[in-house]
């Protein structure tokens, strides 16, 4: 009887050792990256369908943008397995740390690719076409770090074009209301990632790893505050063009709000508790915006 207690223990053990590492590598735990790609996309989906989305869209964008980000996550750290262990922030990440395989990290991102997919086989030809691209992005964004100073742009037009994807899976068109929702996400995904990169500035430049927070040294505040004020900009192109009305830009004005704390925090100087904390505050902000464009269609 204590053999069988003491091999369902190990085979329990075993069960959990190889589930966790999965679940760190698809950072399912850390679920604001996924928000940070489905915000814009649901902004996009309310504006297309005026505030009555159809049920099964929302619930195919809910879960394609889970499943993009974890492939994100998974490629990101395929790219990254060698730079990994010599940061503070990602040295304890399953490949890094030699808890998961290369090999397994490759399934799992495939998988979700596959299970992304999937989804996209109810849209219409024009949103699965453009869906493509998407995955494009995704892919090349890891790589970036390693030969060009401004690697967020890229993981701007990869987080952005689910904007694009939606308008066209609702419209079957793209709009210049969508090219909008696409670039203003583009800008502010340059601005809060500079933000976040700011957590390991000082590893990057010792590993070769290249960034917005390295290249903008030290202007980055003014930078960011370009970056996040076009946000905002766009935002309210959004609502010209779109008929949106007084919630959605007070909403904007909330959220603008947000972004300028950032700012200030920058000009303070930032250790990684304040970046993170700084960032995080980006997904209130796609929320209350969210919330705007919402209410004003209700009222």
């Amino acid at each position: 009887m204590k053999d069988i207690h003491t091999q369902h223990s190990r085979s329990e053990s075993t069960l959990f050792s190889t589930f966790m590492p999965v679940v760190a590598l698809l950072r399912v735990e850390k679920q604001y990256g996924t928000l940070l790609v489905l915000l814009p996309a649901l902004w996009a989906l309310f504006i297309a369908s005026e505030g009555k989305p159809d049920l099964l869209l929302l619930i195919i964008i809910i879960f394609g943008a889970f499943f993009m980000r974890s492939a994100g996550c998974a490629i990101n750290d395929i790219a990254d397995r060698k730079f990994d262990p010599h940061v503070e922030r990602t040295k304890s990440r399953p490949l890094a740390s030699g808890k998961l395989a290369t090999s397994h990290a490759v399934i799992i991102f495939l998988l979700a690719v596959l299970f992304a997919a999937l989804l996209t086989l109810y849209l219409n030809p024009l949103a699965i076409i453009l869906s493509t691209f998407c995955l494009f992005f995704v892919i090349l964004y890891p790589f970036t770090k390693r030969y060009i100073s401004f690697p967020q742009l890229f993981l701007g037009i990869a987080f952005g074009w689910g904007s694009i994807i939606v308008w066209a899976a609702v419209k079957e068109e793209v709009a210049l209301t969508a090219y909008l929702i696409f670039t203003a996400t583009a800008t502010w995904a340059v601005a809060y990632d500079t933000v976040y990169a700011m957590m390991d500035i000082d590893d990057d430049v010792r590993v070769g790893v290249k960034s917005t927070a390295i290249l903008f040294g030290r202007f980055v505040k003014e930078v960011v505050a370009i970056f996040f004020g076009v946000t905002l900009i766009l935002l309210c192109c959004v609502a010209l063009v779109s008929g949106l009305g007084l919630f959605y830009f007070l909403s904007v004005a909330i959220a603008g709000i947000l972004f300028f704390r950032q700012v200030y925090s920058l000009s303070q100087g930032m250790d990684r508790v304040a970046a993170f904390k700084a960032f995080k505050s980006n997904v209130v902000a796609g929320i209350i915006i969210l919330g705007g464009i919402i209410v004003d269609y209700i009222i």
